[in-house]
C-alpha cells in the first residue's frame, strides 16, 4: 500500500488531493494547523489516515512531520500544500512579512526535511504547490509572487542537487493559476479554477511525476506569453485581478 503525506490538508486543494488518495486506497498522512478539521478528514478512513498537527512556521515543524511519517509507516509520496498569499498594493509589513515566513521559511524546513528523509530512505517523490505568480513580479502581490518564486528555484536547485548525490528523488512543481480557495475568497479573479478540478490534475501531474506541471492548459498559455514580455513593457502593465 501506497503513503503519501500531505501538508495543509484541511481545506482548499491539499484537501481535495488528500480526498482522491483516499479513495485510491493509499495510506494517507495529513497535517495542517486546525486539529478539528484533520479529525473530521480522517475519520473517513480511521484505517488509513493519519494525523498531526503542525505549523511549517514553527521550530518543532520537521520533528512533528517525521512524528506523521512514522505514523503512517513511511512516505513515499510527499506533497507541501500549504501557504498564504494576499493582494497587497500598500504594502503592509504585517502581510508582506507573515507571507514571507510561510512561503519561504516554513517552506524550507518542511521541503528540507522531506528530502533529508528521501536521502536517507534511498528514494521518493517530492512535490510541492507553488504558482504561476512565481513567473513575474506582481505589484498586486509583492511578497506572494517572489516568494512563489523562491519556491521554483528551491526545487530546481533540489532536483539538481539530487543528482549531483545520485539520488533517486523525483521532483514535480506544481503551478495552479487563480484557485477557488479560501485564500482568493474576498476577490474576484480570472479564470478561477475549483480546488476539485485543480486536485484531479495535480494526481494525474504527479501520477506521470512531471517536473513542472503548470494547471490548467489556459494559464499554461498565458504563462508562455507572460515570459516574452520584456522587463520594461511588464513595469508598464497594471497586472491585478480587477
Amino acid at each position: 500500500m501506497k503513503r503519501i503525506i500531505i501538508i495543509g490538508a484541511t481545506s482548499g486543494i491539499g484537501r481535495e488531493v488528500a480526498l482522491l488518495y483516499i479513495q485510491a486506497g493509499w495510506r494517507v498522512g495529513i497535517a495542517g494547523r486546525r486539529e478539528d478539521l484533520l479529525q473530521e478528514l480522517a475519520g473517513i478512513a480511521p484505517d488509513r489516515i493519519f494525523m498531526e498537527v503542525i505549523d511549517v512556521t514553527q521550530e518543532d515543524a520537521p520533528r512533528r512531520l517525521i512524528s506523521l511519517i512514522e505514523k503512517t509507516g513511511g512516505m513515499d509520496l510527499f506533497l507541501l500544500s500549504s501557504g498564504i498569499g494576499k493582494q497587497n498594493m500598500d504594502l503592509q509589513p504585517d502581510i508582506e512579512l507573515d507571507t514571507t515566513v510561510t512561503n519561504v521559511t516554513g517552506f524550507t524546513q518542511m521541503v528540507t526535511a522531506a528530502f533529508n528523509y528521501f536521502k536517507n530512505q534511498g528514494g521518493g517523490h517530492l512535490a510541492v504547490i507553488s504558482s504561476i505568480a512565481g513567473t513575474k513580479g506582481l505589484g498586486a502581490a509583492p511578497a506572494y509572487s517572489a516568494t512563489k518564486c523562491f519556491q521554483n528555484t528551491y526545487i530546481d536547485a533540489l532536483a539538481q542537487l539530487a543528482r549531483m548525490q545520485h539520488l533517486p528523488v523525483t521532483f514535480t512543481d506544481i503551478r495552479p493559476g487563480f484557485v477557488a480557495t479560501p485564500l482568493l475568497s474576498d476577490d474576484r479573479y480570472p479564470m478561477l479554477m475549483s480546488p476539485v478540478k485543480v486536485a484531479k490534475h495535480i494526481v494525474s501531474a504527479l501520477k506521470r511525476k512531471k517536473r513542472v506541471a503548470i494547471i490548467d492548459s489556459r494559464y499554461a498559455l498565458l504563462v508562455f506569453f507572460w515570459r516574452l514580455i520584456p522587463g520594461w513593457i511588464w513595469e508598464r502593465l497594471p497586472v491585478k485581478n480587477r
